[in-house]
């Protein structure tokens, strides 16, 4: 074989199972699995086409974002019903991977994500930042599972209730509030929850009745609710573990600027829940684990 035929040959081994989108996009899909990872540039259009393809195909897929860019949303692509939606609706199995990345709102008014019933949404070294809703979720509302994990991931300066004003819940995040069936679940694994707000309770995550949230080695901090309580977290007839995640600087209106909990199950371990104001923790009930003012 010629050097020449040798390095063709080689070339179309490289791309067995490779799949050119449009916009610039490859996705690598491997023949015996109902799987693909694509890897995009840096553009608000290659984005949403990414999450639109990984909606539509079967199997989980991998989003690969462009490395140090960040993605500027100038407007919504996506509602199901609950309010504007900067990226597409979650409704399969999804992980975007960043470099860490920042997802942004730029333009219009919406929050950044939802995930549906259907829908498992991870974030790796993704921060979703300056969503803003009238409703619940600034930066997510999850009705699936939705995780965000590695150090540069999490949700900042997001706001539920336009400015802060309105009653929405979970100023960063929403799980939301499911009487029967599924009930959502987030996870937080070296994230960073920072500088958002709600009107009503969780100024940086609320979790709804029977909802599960597990946050480990992560942080909660510089979060509001202006209108009633939970800066940090609220927690309301759910599950609720914090392991290795201060919960400090928060702040609401009403009280228990940390962690508020009304019903449920809770465990923190060292999980120190300080410096909030006006308290820590104060009206909940029952009390929050190792919450002390």
């Amino acid at each position: 074989m010629t050097g020449q035929s040798h390095r063709r040959s080689a070339k179309l081994r490289s791309l067995t199972g490779a799949t050119v989108l449009t916009a610039g996009i490859i996705a690598i899909i491997p023949a015996a699995a109902q799987a693909a990872v694509v890897s995009i540039p840096c553009s608000e259009t290659a984005l949403v086409l990414a999450i639109n393809n990984a909606n539509a195909a079967p199997g989980s897929d991998t989003i690969n974002l462009a490395a140090g860019c960040t993605y500027g949303l100038t407007s919504s692509h996506g509602n199901a019903g609950n309010g504007l939606v900067g990226l597409p609706v979650i409704t399969s199995v999804i992980e975007l991977v960043g470099t860490p990345n920042i997802i942004t709102r730029s333009g219009g008014v919406f929050r950044i994500a939802e995930v549906s019933s259907s829908g498992n949404f991870t974030l790796t070294r993704v921060t979703l930042d300056n969503g803003s809703t009238t409703g619940n979720g600034g930066g997510v509302l999850n009705r699936g599972a939705v995780t965000f994990t590695s150090a540069g991931s999490g949700l900042t300066n997001n706001t539920a209730g336009l400015g802060g004003l309105l009653g929405g819940t979970g100023g960063g995040l929403s799980n939301t509030d499911t009487p029967s069936g599924t009930a959502p679940a987030a996870t937080f694994t070296g994230a960073t929850v920072s500088g958002n707000s709600a009107g009503g309770r969780g100024g940086g995550i609320y979790n709804g009745n029977r909802d599960t949230l597990t946050m480990t080695s992560s942080v909660v901090t510089r979060n509001r609710s202006t209108l009633a309580r939970g800066g940090g977290i609220a927690a309301i007839t759910s599950t609720t573990s914090l392991t290795s995640t201060p919960v400090r600087v928060n702040s609401a209106t009403l009280g228990a600027g940390g962690v508020f909990r009304l019903g449920g199950t809770m465990t923190t371990v060292t999980s120190p829940i300080s410096a909030n104001v006006p308290n820590n923790c104060v009206g909940s009930s029952p009390a929050v684990p190792n919450c002390t003012g």
